[in-house]
């Protein structure tokens, strides 16, 4: 597959989207690079704004197998991944595989159970495994977690700890509709009541397994120049040199960005990373990433604006 079938695929995938979802563009195209570069994609925002909707329709589009957790108080880290129960007839232990035993997994309102079992995520989303009893069961190749969260200041929520967040490729915000979305939204959703499945709004699957490997192969090749490595590797370390800033990006960001550079060229039909594509993508992959200081919080400084001035103050190359 070449690039301009990369491209073709990703535009499809966008139109069966845009049947069921109104808007939100800036995060349909976050979720493809995220499916490119084989990564996993946090998206926060409030109720109501298809988060949900959204992770589902993209797991239609793409041919997906999907599951969706619901996240609360009193979730078990045995309820994500599985155990293993005893069978009295044949009095030997049989895996009863969890729900992130699939391809595209939900994980709504992630904040909102504890620490604990938040953690069980951690290997699945590293490694593509989960440790079960002491045993190692490998996930699809194609495992990808979309998790929303609600935002920080609403009452009943778990901070996601560093590790968990540094996992993530990106973070994306998710706003409410402009006033034309969302007058579209209600002349196209306002007759039903209930919620229906993107099948029902005629979304269909545009890709199969193999042209989605082949798609993931093509993104692999895709050219990236000593010096746009220099580039992310400035980004990354800048975050580390910034007073307001506690705790910068670990190395593994950098890496993230490389590859989401990557597929964001090759959705645009291109064998080669511009610098535009490490810009573009670097406040949604470093913003979850870093931590402010006590005397940025007390002035008011917000994560977004400071890793936007690292961006802006770091010269690309031409």
């Amino acid at each position: 597959m070449n690039v301009d079938q990369v491209q073709s695929l990703a535009d499809a995938i966008r139109s069966e989207i845009r049947k069921a979802v109104v808007g939100q563009d800036i995060t349909v195209e976050l979720m493809l690079v995220a499916l490119f570069a084989r990564g996993h994609i946090l998206l926060e925002g409030p109720p109501g704004t298809a988060k949900t909707l959204l992770a589902h329709s993209f797991a239609t589009a793409v041919g997906a197998d999907f599951r969706r957790i619901q996240f609360t108080p009193d979730l078990m880290p045995s309820d994500i991944i599985g155990t293993n129960l005893f069978d009295f007839q044949t009095t030997s232990f049989t895996l009863t595989r969890g729900p992130v035993f699939t391809e595209l997994l939900l994980a709504d309102e992630i904040n909102r159970t504890p620490p604990k079992t938040q953690a069980a995520l951690l290997e699945a989303m590293q490694e593509r495994q989960v440790t079960i009893d002491g045993q190692s069961h490998d996930l699809s190749d194609r495992f990808m977690v979309v998790a929303t969260q609600n935002p920080i200041e609403q009452q009943g929520v778990y901070p996601l700890p560093e590790a968990q967040l540094d996992r993530f490729l990106f973070k994306q915000t998710v706003e409410y509709p402009s006033v034309e979305e969302e007058r579209k939204i209600i002349a196209t959703h306002g007759a039903e009541m209930e919620a229906m499945a993107p099948k029902a709004w005629g979304v269909q699957r545009c890709a199969e397994d193999e042209t989605i490997d082949e798609a993931l192969r093509a993104v692999s090749e895709i050219r990236l120049v000593e010096e746009l490595i220099d580039y992310i590797a400035a980004l990354v370390r800048g975050t580390r040199e910034v007073a307001d800033l506690d705790s910068g990006a670990s190395p593994r960001a950098g890496s993230m960005l490389a590859g989401a550079a990557r597929a964001r060229a090759a959705i645009d039909g291109r064998d080669f990373v511009l610098p535009d594509d490490v810009k573009a993508l670097a406040p949604a992959l470093l913003r979850h990433r870093v931590i402010l200081s006590p005397a940025a919080e007390i002035n008011g400084r917000r994560v977004e604006d400071i890793v936007t001035s690292i961006v802006d103050a770091i010269e690309a190359p031409r």
